[in-house]
């Protein structure tokens, strides 16, 4: 967290966390699925993985911890795989962070009509004013939400965009996780 402000939320906080780790990373990643829990009830009821993780005996009490999940199947569509996602009790909250092309608002206009799949996809990527972007979204199981977004071309930790509502359809895929 070495980049975090510190008077941030919590949850600002694991979402530029999370952006921070994915950065490490390097671009042309895969999609990555994180489980937040409450980091003070982790010490608590799992000493053992709160130390593995290297959360020793921090003073702070309110933070929120992301831990990764198992990879994501490539060739199936994010929106299906959020779709079969049921979390324990324990998590108090979730995060992806993903890669995609973006294009500004002034390119929609240009969209020939009756594109989309694979078209659509093929037009976005070979399109002059397209941009790489990371999005790291996370929701909290109350409805808290945060966002993170990164541009490739302006890869550095002072150029991350936050915001709850930046990607709400993201937002609204990884609320519904949590429904019964």
């Amino acid at each position: 967290m070495s980049n975090t402000p510190m008077a941030a939320s919590p949850l600002t906080r694991a979402v530029l966390e999370i952006d921070e780790y994915a950065s490490g990373l390097g671009w042309d990643q895969p999609a990555r699925l994180f489980a937040l829990v409450d980091t003070a009830r982790l010490r608590a009821q799992e000493p053992g993985l709160a130390a593995q993780l290297g959360l020793g005996d921090e003073q702070e009490s309110s933070g929120l911890t992301p831990i990764e999940q198992d990879e994501i199947e490539t060739g199936k569509a994010l929106d299906e795989f959020l779709g079969t996602i049921a979390w324990p009790d324990a998590v108090v909250g979730c995060a992806l962070t993903v890669e995609r092309l973006m294009l500004p608002p002034s390119a929609e206009a240009q969209v020939p009509q009756g594109l989309s799949g694979a078209k659509l996809t093929k037009w976005v990527a070979d399109h002059p004013d397209r941009q790489e972007v990371r999005m790291t979204v996370a929701v909290l199981r109350d409805g808290a939400r945060e966002s993170a977004l990164r541009l490739r071309e302006k890869d550095t930790p002072t150029e991350v965009l936050t915001g709850p509502d930046l990607i709400p359809g993201l937002a609204e895929a990884l609320a519904a996780t949590f429904e019964d």
